[in-house]
C-alpha cells in the first residue's frame, strides 16, 4: 500500500502548499487565442505560412489576368507564353516564401536574408515580386521581435535599399499594373498597332511599388518592436516578482535563524542556571545529611523549588514558540523577577554573595526587566560552575536616568570548575544586551578572578521608569 506523506505546521493542520511561481504567460494575459499562440508559437507560424500561401495563390490569378491584359495592349510580345511565365513565378515564390517563414523564429536573420535573395530572383526572372514583398515583411517582424533595435535597423536597411533598386529597374507588373491591366484581354476587340518587348518604365508606377513596400516593411518592424517590448516588460516584471520572492525567503530565514537564536539563549539561561543550582544544593543536601540534617532538608526543598521553577520557565518558552513576541513576550517572562530571590538561591547553594542595589526600581520596559535577570543569574551560574570555592562574589545594580548597570564580581575559584564550557552563555549575555543597545564586558581582573559588568540603555518613552 503506497505511503502517503504529509507535512505539518506548528498548529498541527497540513503545510500550505508552495506558491507557484509567476510566469511570463501569466503576466501578459491576453485572448485564449493569444494565450494559445504564446504556449504553441508553431500554430502562429503554419497559419502566416498558410495565409502567404493562400495570397499568393489569389495573387496568382489576378496576376494572370495582368499579364493576358497587358500582352493585349501591345506591351509584351504577341507570341510570348508571358501569363504562364508570370504565374509560374508568382506561384513558386509564395509556395518557397510560406516554407522559408516556417524557420523565421528559429533564424529570423538567416529566413530575411533567404527572403530577400528570392524577391531579387524573382524579379529578375519575371519581373514581379508577388507576395514576397508581404513574407519579407514578416520575417523582419521576427527579426524586431527577437533583436534590439540597431540589429533591425540594419536588417530593414538593406532589406529596403535592395528590394528597392532592384524593383525599381526589373519589375513589371505590382499592385498598381494589376489594378491597371486586370481585365483588358476579355474587352472590346482591338489590335494594337506594335507590341513592345517588355511594359515601358513609369516612374509613378514604380514610386507607388516603393511606397507600398516601404510601408509594408515599417509595419513588420513596429508590429515586431512593440512585441518585443511586451515580452520584456514582462520578463521584468517576472523577474522583479523572483526577487520579492527572494528577498522574502531570506527574510523569512533570518526570522527562523533568529527564533532558534531566542530559543537556544532561552533554554541555556533556563536548563544551565537552575541546574547549576540544583546540582549544587543536592551535593550540599548530601554533605550535610548526617551532621545537619535540617539544613539538608531546607537544601532539598531549595531543590524542589528550583525545579518547579525551571519547570515553569520551560513551559512559558515551549509555549511561546509560535509567536513573534521576542524576548517582551509575556509567556518567555522567568517566573522570579525579584532580583533579591534569584540572589538568595545561590547564596542557599553555597555562594559567598554580597549585593548591592537588589531593591533598584527596574523601568517598566518587559525586555530591560529579562535582560538584567538573565544576565544577572548567567553571571552567577558561571560563577558556581567556573568558579567554585570563590572565597567572595560582589553583586551590583545600579540604576542611571539613561540605563541600568549589572556588575558581577568574584575573588576567584579555590577548586577546578567544570570545565572551560561552550560560551554560549556570554554569547547570550551579550545578544542580551546588544538587542537593547547596551553592551557587556566579561574578562579576568588583574587582582584575580572574573568580573562581568552590563550596561543596558532605557528612555522614560520606551519604558515608563518610575
Amino acid at each position: 500500500m503506497p505511503t502517503r506523506r504529509v507535512t505539518l505546521t506548528r498548529t498541527g493542520g497540513p503545510a500550505a502548499p508552495p506558491a507557484a511561481a509567476l510566469t511570463e504567460a501569466q503576466v501578459s494575459g491576453g485572448s485564449p487565442v493569444a494565450r494559445l499562440v504564446q504556449a504553441r508559437p508553431w500554430v502562429m507560424d503554419v497559419t502566416v505560412a498558410g495565409v502567404m500561401l493562400l495570397v499568393g495563390l489569389v495573387g496568382a490569378v489576378f496576376a494572370w489576368e495582368a499579364a493576358a491584359g497587358a500582352q493585349a495592349l501591345g506591351l509584351y510580345p504577341r507570341d510570348a507564353d508571358v501569363s504562364g511565365r508570370i504565374t509560374a513565378v508568382w506561384l513558386v515564390g509564395a509556395a518557397l516564401g510560406a516554407g522559408l517563414l516556417l524557420l523565421r523564429r528559429a533564424a529570423p536573420l538567416a529566413v530575411t536574408a533567404a527572403l530577400t535573395v528570392l524577391a531579387v530572383l524573382s524579379l529578375l526572372a519575371a519581373g514581379v515580386l508577388g507576395v514576397l514583398g508581404a513574407c519579407v515583411a514578416c520575417a523582419l517582424y521576427s527579426v524586431a521581435a527577437a533583436h534590439g533595435a540597431r540589429t533591425t535597423w540594419l536588417a530593414f536597411g538593406g532589406v529596403l535599399t535592395t528590394l528597392t533598386v532592384t524593383l525599381w529597374r526589373w519589375q513589371d507588373i505590382g499592385l498598381i499594373e494589376v489594378i491597371a491591366w486586370f481585365g483588358a484581354a476579355t474587352g472590346t476587340s482591338w489590335e494594337p498597332a506594335q507590341y513592345l518587348p517588355e511594359p515601358l518604365f513609369s516612374p509613378g508606377r514604380r514610386t507607388g511599388s516603393v511606397l507600398l513596400l516601404v510601408a509594408l516593411l515599417l509595419l513588420g518592424v513596429a508590429v515586431g518592436s512593440a512585441a518585443r517590448a511586451r515580452r520584456l516588460h514582462a520578463l521584468d516584471l517576472v523577474e522583479r516578482y523572483r526577487a520579492l520572492a527572494r528577498e522574502r525567503d531570506q527574510s523569512a530565514a533570518l526570522a527562523r535563524a533568529a527564533e532558534r537564536a531566542h530559543i537556544a539563549r532561552e533554554m541555556h539561561d533556563v536548563v544551565a542556571h537552575n541546574l547549576s543550582v540544583m546540582v549544587a544544593l543536592a551535593d550540599g543536601a548530601d554533605a550535610a545529611f548526617e551532621r545537619a540534617p535540617d539544613r539538608s532538608r531546607d537544601a532539598v526543598r531549595q531543590v524542589a523549588r528550583t525545579g518547579r521553577s525551571a519547570l515553569a520557565d520551560m513551559q512559558r518558552v515551549l509555549g511561546a514558540l509560535g509567536t513573534d513576541g521576542g524576548d517582551d513576550d509575556p509567556r518567555v517572562a522567568p517566573t522570579e523577577v525579584d532580583l533579591a530571590t534569584v540572589v538568595e538561591r545561590f547564596g542557599t547553594a553555597g555562594m559567598p554573595v554580597t549585593a548591592s542595589g537588589l531593591d533598584t526600581a527596574l523601568p517598566d520596559d518587559t525586555s530591560v526587566r529579562l535582560a538584567v535577570t538573565r544576565i544577572l543569574g548567567e553571571a552567577l551560574t558561571n560563577v558556581l560552575r567556573h568558579a567554585p570555592g570563590a572565597p567572595s562574589v560582589e553583586v551590583a545594580v545600579r540604576r542611571t536616568p539613561t540605563a541600568v548597570e549589572v556588575e558581577v564580581v568574584d575573588g576567584g575559584g579555590t577548586r577546578a570548575g567544570d570545565g572551560p564550557g561552550t560560551g554560549r552563555g556570554l554569547v547570550g549575555m551579550r545578544e542580551r544586551a546588544a538587542l537593547l543597545g547596551g553592551h557587556v564586558t566579561a574578562g579576568p581582573r588583574a587582582g584575580g578572578g572574573w568580573q562581568v559588568h552590563a550596561v543596558l540603555p532605557w528612555s522614560h518613552d520606551e519604558g515608563g521608569g518610575r
